[in-house]
């Protein structure tokens, strides 16, 4: 059925927007919306000019037969900045302050409106990174991942402290855990989760001793598989040495004063990575 050029050019866009990193022939749009390959040409110039000036992504053109569109949902620099502005004063409140100096964020990563925004920003530093999956422990970490893997469109795993007879045989390891490094724990993945030599993203909520994200490390060399980047949400304050030092984070936490209540929170290296 052949429709208006308002109306295709809503649902193309429509399209797009559900398969990110798909390559879409002109050849589809053509004879969905009846049209000839030349209209549907001067439509994705629209399309790809909007989507950059908005900020909503890149819209790659593949020349030749085998070709046509590829819908990347990354952010600009100027769009990640004012995410994080607009996470830190989120953050920034008493009343998130808990026992022991960490941040509640567990609201954060339970509302989608914030969780959409923390998956793309995060996908964003890896989109010209070749990523196979996306990795995080069971918990908290869970929606991150879900929300980073749905932006670089590739599975997410989870490691698990306990494991389940439905996952099949696991792979385990014991990793040192605690801010004082004195507790021996254990993680474990399915070997059906993750394939060998697979390059892996690996996410989190919080860092503070990096005793989670290092096992996730150790994890992922037992699978003779390659750490290609570690992203936490927001690091805490740790007046030691971490037992990991190649990750990126959104937020830091500069300063924790129990006693006023108060919490002072900044952007943490991520910020320094953005091109």
């Amino acid at each position: 059925m052949k429709t208006k050029r308002s109306e295709r050019l809503i649902d193309m866009t429509y399209y797009l927007l559900e398969h990110p990193h798909t390559l879409i022939s002109l050849s589809l749009f053509s004879k969905k919306y009846e049209s000839a390959k030349s209209s549907i040409s001067e439509d994705l110039t629209i399309v790809k000019r909007t989507f950059s000036e908005r900020g909503i992504g890149i819209l790659e053109t593949i020349p030749g037969a085998s070709g046509g569109v590829k819908y990347i949902p990354k952010m600009n620099k100027q769009d990640i900045s004012q995410f994080l502005d607009d996470l830190i004063e989120e953050l920034n409140h008493s009343k998130r302050l808990l026992p022991g100096g960490y941040v509640y964020l567990s609201d954060l990563v339970g509302d989608p409106k914030w969780l959409r925004r923390i998956g793309r920003a995060i996908a964003s530093q890896y989109m010209e990174t070749e990523v196979d999956s996306v990795m995080t422990v069971a918990t908290k970490g869970v929606p991150i991942a879900q929300s980073v893997a749905f932006y670089l469109d590739v599975p997410f795993v989870i490691v698990s402290r306990g494991s389940k007879v439905t996952e099949g045989s696991t792979l385990s390891i014991n990793y040192v855990s605690g801010s004082s490094f004195d507790r021996i724990e254990k993680m474990e993945l399915s070997r059906r989760s993750l394939d060998m030599g697979s390059k892996v993203l690996i996410v989190d909520d919080f860092i503070k001793g990096g005793g989670t994200i290092s096992g996730m490390m150790s994890l992922v060399e037992e699978f003779n598989s390659e750490v290609v980047g570690a992203t936490v949400i927001a690091e805490n304050i740790f007046k030691g040495k971490r037992s990991v030092e190649n990750y990126t984070t959104l937020l830091k936490v500069d300063s924790v004063d129990t006693d006023d209540r108060t919490i002072n929170i900044s952007k943490g290296n991520f910020s320094a990575g953005l091109k």
